[in-house]
């Protein structure tokens, strides 16, 4: 099985890795072999795996979504784990707009997505006219509906209340299923 995707210039040097460590163990943890040409930034995945194939492309997806490789690698540790992606652009027409967007969801260093993360244990990205999620998908679900209200315009304190209470839901939700 072959895929192919377009990573950004700037991220092919992360995907790559100190002397290809990035790249080697990916292609070992994936069971597959991947080629990089740094010029157009094109990313070619084969083997004879397909779902190591698919999940190592969805590594990369996140890679090039902004994440680090330690983070993105998480993808790989339970299948479970998925990445969302939220495009900014059909929200924010303007640069000065998509900036107050990213400032929003990235809070006063980093302090609103750090609290997104935690209260959802998630991995958050805000990358260019992206929001990248990586979790479990109850995890994801929530995060994405906490971003989408801060998007939309609605005060921290009140996303952070709903992050808070889907987080006891799910706690509770785990717990009556083990008890």
């Amino acid at each position: 099985m072959i895929q192919e995707s377009k990573i950004a210039g700037n991220r092919v040097g992360v995907l790559i890795g100190k002397a290809g460590a990035t790249k080697r163990e990916l292609e070992e943890r994936t069971s597959s072999s991947i080629t990089i040409n740094s010029d157009e930034g094109m990313v070619k995945v084969e083997g004879e795996d397909a779902v190591g194939v698919l999940l190592a492309g969805e590594v990369i997806r996140a890679i090039n979504r902004g994440f680090s490789p330690a983070h993105a690698f998480t993808l790989l540790d339970d299948e479970d784990m998925i990445l969302d992606v939220i495009e900014l652009s059909s929200t924010g027409d303007t640069q000065r707009q998509l900036d107050r967007l990213r400032g929003r969801i990235i809070g006063r260093d980093g302090s609103s997505r750090e609290q997104i993360e935690t209260m959802t244990s998630t991995y958050l990205s805000v990358y260019g006219k992206t929001v990248a999620i990586i979790g479990l998908p109850d995890q994801v679900k929530n995060a994405r509906a906490g971003i989408e209200m801060l998007i939309k315009g609605i005060p921290h304190e009140s996303v952070f209340a709903f992050l808070d209470r889907k987080k006891k839901e799910l706690k509770q939700d785990m717990l009556s299923y083990y008890y």
